[in-house]
């Protein structure tokens, strides 16, 4: 199987694209080291499926997001919902992983 069968790296691929996006649109394209952190973020559960507290890390920073007036509650929802599924992805992935050990 190719990592890009995976439906996590999938899910991942999704989330980068959707932050990608955000970070296109001002203002938060101002904000340029918030913009390289999500980014990073993303890119390190796409790279690296097993990296769940990425997951967790893009959470966290879509409230920052949301509380600055960066993105609208819909787009608050989407980045936040997107890291959630991968999450939820990548723990099932990592619990598959360990029960053919």
């Amino acid at each position: 199987m190719r990592f890009e069968d995976l439906e996590a790296w999938k899910a991942a691929r999704e989330l980068t694209t959707v932050t990608y996006r955000l970070c296109r649109h001002e203002p938060l394209s101002r904000d340029f080291g918030l913009c390289d952190q999500l980014r990073r973020a993303a890119v390190s559960v796409m790279n690296n499926v097993f990296a769940r507290r990425s997951c967790g890390e893009v959470r966290s920073m879509s409230y920052v997001l949301l509380d600055n007036s960066y993105v609208s509650d819909g787009e608050y929802r989407e980045i936040y919902d997107r890291a959630v599924r991968c999450g939820k992805l990548v723990s099932g992935l990592m619990h598959s992983a360990e029960r053919r050990k």
